[in-house]
């Protein structure tokens, strides 16, 4: 058994709650298709670690830089999930494939496993409906990137 680091994870966004809550919302539809999919214990640590740190570099950016730019996430974010994951003493493995997904994940390119795959689609579902985006915006994006039956249905279901 492992240890989310959802208590770092909120005590990093602080006050923020918006990120907090994008951050939960994102680790439940992950789990959610994680758990559809049948995918291995392994790789659902891996998409529930990550999806509750996907964005953790964001206040670091803001702090540094004055942005929360996506390019900016993927460089400051791997090294506080690090850190964290450390903490927690998870093993370097998954630390590492953590911290490429998180230095990735508005990469699309770089999709490699069904554990980036499943962070990607969660993600995008919660931030289809933070933004409240058209049926048409949305369906596009899901034609293009998505690849699991379970995440093609959710957000399906939904628009």
């Amino acid at each position: 058994m492992f240890q989310l680091p959802i208590a770092e994870m909120i005590e990093i966004f602080g006050n923020d709650k918006k990120r907090i809550d994008h951050a939960v919302k994102v680790y439940g539809y992950a789990s959610a298709i994680s758990e559809l999919e049948s995918l291995d214990p392994e790789t659902g640590e891996i998409i529930a670690i990550t999806a509750i740190l996907h964005d953790i570099g964001i206040k670091e950016c803001e702090r540094k830089f004055n942005t929360s730019a996506w390019k900016c996430q993927e460089t400051e974010g791997p090294p506080m999930a690090r850190d964290i994951l450390r903490k927690l003493q998870v093993s370097e493995d998954i630390i590492e494939r953590v911290c490429f997904i998180i230095g990735h994940h508005h990469s699309f390119e770089y999709i490699d496993g069904m554990d980036f795959q499943v962070l990607i689609e969660a993600d995008f579902i919660v931030n289809a409906t933070e933004k409240d985006l058209d049926k048409n915006t949305a369906m596009d994006f899901v034609d293009r990137y998505f690849k699991t039956a379970s995440g093609k249905k959710i957000i399906e279901t939904m628009y």
